[in-house]
């Protein structure tokens, strides 16, 4: 049996550069820290196409090689000051509200799974009012383990499936922007999807990632759920 021949339940999305289009208030936050620091603005193209390796990865773009404590110190501030902006200009993908309805409409949960710590996931997700219709929302500093262990994503399903009944890794599918969650959900034996709007630098290569499908815009992702909605019949809806 194959890994799509059983119903789908729910779809589960990482956050930044795959849900949510973050870079305008992470660069932000990112050139305010270097103005801090009596810096020029970084290139937003550049930095943005770093984002999704988190504020260590940020830093590490703005300021080079830098020793361990003055590196834990620009990211520690770095995350106060985007902390104060964190949705300002954030904003869910193009076609990603589109996406959100249907998969709702036919009656599919969707979480989010990201590295993103609490504090930060779920101030954000509220403010754009998103964070109720999550049926489950899972950060960096949920479990022990980070992408890409698969152990969020288990504990994803662990969360839905208290809520809606049975289900198995198979019948879940998981959306994200980088190598290390394409590498967490196929450990996690669920369906992958790369998405490549995200956050990718131009030295990453998405087809190397193996993922299930690949989407260049978030409306391709309903035409992958039809195709496997076809091929399997309905899906179960006890929720």
């Amino acid at each position: 049996m194959t890994r799509e021949s059983r119903s789908l339940q729910a779809v589960l999305f990482d956050l930044d550069g795959t849900l949510l289009d973050t870079a305008p208030d992470m660069v932000g936050a990112l050139n305010d820290l270097r103005a801090e620091q009596s810096l020029a603005p970084v290139d937003y193209a550049m930095a943005r196409a770093h984002v999704s390796h988190g504020a260590f990865g940020l830093v590490d773009v703005a300021f080079g090689r830098l020793d361990a404590a003055e590196r834990q110190r620009l990211r520690d501030r770095f995350l106060e000051i985007y902390a104060a902006r964190v949705a300002t200009a954030t904003t869910l993908f193009e076609g990603m509200e589109t996406v959100l309805n249907q998969v709702e409409a036919d009656g599919l949960a969707w979480g989010v799974v990201t590295n993103k710590p609490g504090n930060l996931t779920e101030p954000l997700l509220a403010a754009l009012g998103l964070l109720s219709r999550c049926a489950c929302v899972v950060s960096g500093d949920t479990v022990a383990q980070r992408k890409p262990h698969p152990e969020p994503l288990l504990h994803a399903m662990r969360q839905i499936d208290a809520g809606s009944g049975s289900s198995n890794a198979a019948q879940l599918m998981y959306v994200g922007d980088a190598d290390r969650d394409i590498r967490a959900g196929k450990a996690a034996g669920m369906i992958t999807v790369a998405a490549t709007y995200g956050y990718i630098p131009a030295d990453d290569d998405p087809l190397q990632w193996h993922a299930d499908h690949i989407i260049e815009h978030p409306p391709q992702l309903l035409d992958i759920l039809r195709d496997i909605a076809r091929r399997i019949g309905p899906h179960s809806k006890q929720r």
